[in-house]
């Protein structure tokens, strides 16, 4: 029988019931759910946690018949059905108070049907404390609340801290119902992208264990190569035949596409489960994930707190700065982090710091080409064409349209809303270079001043030196003179030495680049 793939399937009964392929996560959850009463889970958008939250009220109802064959089957003795508050705020629209609290309402309405009550025209927490109070009541035992991207409304405004405040000001006294009504409570799971400060669930909830950096828990989310081969190995098999490459050959490239998440200093890597069970549908490595949503307002945060691209990788931090609750403010890498366009790369036990960098080629590539429209006069729709067009131009050693690009690059950006030139230009080159790296050979030597890249085609070695507010001799100088070229005086290709600088005053490449072939002594 194919393997059916649960491509937007949220809903656990409706997966099991109807026969999709499902990665066992229920020893986790049983662990979880009797370890501790209130937690908390950060994980990056699509990555399974409306599953996860579905699967428990599942559990927690006690619906034994759809847990047959699952690892909690064995595990649960007595499967007591408890009154469960499943509330989702995924798919709203949150762009002012009054749809904040639209959304709210509406989730407050359906729960005011099921429980019989009428509350309409009390405060939001008011509302939400009668329908705890009624579950309690009508259950006759402690009541199971699961919230669904809690963090919604604040991240669709992320950077915008007048408008969040105001948010903070009907979502706070919401969620601070939770903490006065602990009496009638059983469990409480909240996930979410972020923490934010001041929301009542991190301030208020002192029960409230955060479990986002912990081992015990890294996998609870997302696919681990070992799922992979272990609940989609048909699947897996059917795509590398219809590619007539070898398992091995398949898995590596699945792995370097989707791979490399890792949610704890254990460093146990797993795979986007939406690319990855798209791409096993589709026998295809596309990009899934990245295509979903774009980071618009990330990118706005970012440029609004200057931050330096090159930065992104090997930035080093602790699990505190990682999930803190107000570097935020100042420092928009958290939270980069915690939507999954960076993830944990090393762990140093000594001094307890993570450092971070992209997680595989999926996320690599497509968050700098959302990038690179944002900082250089390239559209959207052209990013990835433009990268191409620089790669046809290098394996073809036409050194000089390589630089026009370059050159076309600054042209009619707004510098009036730039306010260091020097970081905007490193910033596009930056840019640049990584998305070259992912079809040609590119070695990145120093940040310091300066970008000094090799880049290796199958024909030529380019030996590329860029001068802030320099001379493209000078540039040349320093190229002779590090003897960036000499590992190459053997090699067969033709070897191009390209200097050139950047102008603070035209805020664009000089033109007078100097452009010549290596000639060994």
């Amino acid at each position: 029988m194919a393997l059916r793939y649960p491509i937007g399937i949220q809903w656990f009964p409706n997966l099991r019931e109807r026969g999709y392929a499902y990665v066992d996560k229920t020893e986790i959850i049983y662990r979880l759910t009797h370890t501790f009463d209130a937690c908390f889970l950060s994980r990056p958008r699509r990555f399974g946690k409306s599953l996860l939250l579905s699967t428990m009220e599942a559990y927690f109802k006690g619906e034994r018949e759809l847990f047959q064959g699952l690892a909690i089957e064995k595990l649960e003795k007595g499967w007591v059905k408890h009154p469960v508050i499943h509330i989702d705020l995924n798919n709203g629209t949150f762009t002012s108070v009054e749809m904040v609290e639209k959304s709210i309402n509406e989730e407050l309405n359906r729960l005011d049907r099921i429980y019989g009550i009428d509350t309409k025209g009390d405060t939001l927490g008011a509302r939400f404390e009668a329908a705890i109070t009624r579950a309690y009541q009508l259950g006759g035992r402690g009541v199971v609340v699961l919230i669904d991207e809690y963090d919604k409304p604040m991240l669709d405004i992320i950077g915008d801290e007048k408008t969040q405040d105001a948010y903070r000001e009907v979502l706070k006294p919401f969620y601070g119902t939770l903490k006065k009504n602990e009496k009638y409570l059983r469990f409480i799971f909240i996930t979410g992208v972020t923490k934010f400060a001041k929301l009542s669930v991190f301030s208020d909830l002192n029960q409230l264990k955060d479990i986002s950096l912990l081992p015990d828990y890294d996998t609870i989310c997302g696919i681990t190569p070992e799922e992979m081969l272990t609940y989609f190995l048909s699947g897996v098999e059917e795509f590398a035949r219809a590619k007539g490459w070898s398992l091995d050959e398949l898995v590596k490239k699945l792995e370097e596409k989707y791979d490399g998440y890792h949610f704890s200093a254990a460093m146990r890597g797993v795979l986007n489960p939406f690319s990855l069970i798209n791409a096993l549908c589709d026998k295809s490595l596309n990009d899934y994930w990245i295509q979903t949503g774009t980071p618009t307002s990330l990118v706005k945060f970012m440029q609004t707190r200057h931050t330096p691209v090159d930065e992104l990788e090997g930035y080093r931090a602790t699990g505190g700065m990682l999930m803190s609750v107000e570097t935020t403010k100042a420092n928009p890498i958290p939270v980069i982090y915690q939507t999954g366009y960076l993830t944990i790369k090393a762990y140093d036990e000594a001094t307890q710091m993570y450092t971070l960098g992209f997680p595989n080629d999926e996320v690599e590539q497509g968050f700098l080409n959302y990038l690179l429209p944002n900082y250089a006069n390239v559209p959207n729709a052209n990013s990835g064409l433009e990268i191409l067009e620089f790669v046809a131009d290098l394996r073809t050693g036409n050194a000089q349209g390589f630089l026009r690009r370059i050159q076309a690059l600054f042209a009619n950006v707004n510098f009036e809303l730039v306010l260091n030139a020097e970081a905007h230009y490193k910033n596009v080159l930056f840019i640049v270079f990584k998305l070259l790296g992912l079809y040609v050979h590119v070695e990145r030597h120093t940040s310091q001043g300066s970008i000094d890249m090799v880049i290796e085609t199958e024909k030529y070695v380019y030996i590329i030196e860029f001068k802030y507010n320099g001379t493209a001799k000078k540039a040349l100088e320093q190229i002779i003179e590090t003897g960036y070229a000499m590992p190459y005086q053997c090699d067969s290709r033709t070897v191009i030495l390209v200097a050139a600088s950047f102008s603070s005053r035209t805020r664009t490449l000089s033109s007078r680049w100097i452009i010549q072939e290596y000639k060994p002594a």
